[in-house]
């Protein structure tokens, strides 16, 4: 198969740039300028007012909890649906993906009649036990988590699926137990599909608007996240406001886009490594030191 000619070379990557120029490039480069527009001053002033700070910490908060769950959830999820076979493992396979499928809105709505203190199947509950879901920080941390759920499990089967379970039950066979074996073969088989799915959980769970807003009730200063702090800037004609916000979810989102990249360049070196650096699935690799039975 001949080359392709260096003016279809060019050619496709001019599409590819000006795609991406037009879609990602200019639209943050501006939003950079906005903010700016007036000096340091109101940005600063903005992002640093008690309601961008509270939304600040908000944010971080639903994502220092939501990533680490659905981490947890998504490993084991994923080695549930590889490595057993069961009634009912295709239809658990297809509910992993919902959150993909359907509109954020409509999961804040399901979230709003579950929860609801007078309508909501578990809200009335609760509220007795003196329990606030919705309108209060622990709504807005499970619609994070809906939203966010699928990415670890997505990323970590295929990995699985590759390694196979050979080194598994080699490690079982030499007398481990199934948590040194998890522990020592199989976690650092799939690190690298754990941390992607973690990167790809933390970028959307820091940029969730539409889920977050139903059930959060939009309270200045108590249930604002930095995506609801961005609209009721704009809503208030604060645009200075609204652009500072704008920019640090911006800066937060190319941080995760570069760690991501980093990650990627990380793991394409300690593939190429091979087995010297512990990642090629060798078993005297991944367990350093023979592993004795338990008495």
């Amino acid at each position: 198969m001949s080359a392709p000619s260096p003016l279809a070379k060019w050619g496709l990557r001019s599409v590819a740039i000006g795609y991406l120029a037009m879609l990602l490039i200019i639209p943050v480069a501006m939003i950079f300028r906005e903010t700016f527009k007036d000096g340091l001053g109101p940005p600063i002033d903005a992002v640093t007012s008690p309601d961008g700070l509270h939304a600040f910490w908000l944010t971080i908060v639903c994502v220092g909890i939501a990533v680490p769950l659905n981490t947890i959830f998504g490993v084991v999820t994923a080695i549930v649906l590889v490595r057993q076979r069961f009634r009912g493992r295709a239809l658990l396979n297809a509910v992993i993906d919902l959150p993909f499928a359907i509109s954020p809105v409509v999961i804040g709505l399901a979230l709003f009649l579950i929860y609801s203190p007078r309508t909501g199947w578990f809200g009335e509950s609760l509220n007795e036990w003196g329990i606030q879901v919705l309108f209060s920080t622990p709504g807005m941390v499970l619609a994070t988590i809906f939203v966010s759920l699928p990415f670890v499990v997505r990323e970590v089967m295929p990995v699985l699926q590759e390694i196979g379970t050979d080194q598994e039950q080699a490690a079982e066979t030499l007398g481990a137990n199934w948590w040194q074996t998890f522990w020592r073969v199989t976690l650092p088989a799939i690190r690298w599909g754990v941390t992607y799915g973690v990167v790809l959980a933390t970028a959307r769970a820091l940029g969730e608007f539409g889920a977050v807003a139903v059930v959060s009730g939009h309270i200045s200063g108590e249930t604002e996240t930095l995506p609801l702090f961005v609209q009721s800037r704009f809503d208030k004609f604060d645009v200075a406001g609204a652009y500072a916000a704008g920019l640090l979810l911006a800066i937060l989102a190319l941080l995760v886009v570069f760690s991501m990249n980093f990650l990627q360049k990380r793991s394409a070196r300690s593939e190429a490594a091979g087995p010297d650096d512990g990642t090629s699935g060798a078993l005297a690799a991944v367990v350093p030191h023979p592993i004795e039975k338990e008495a």
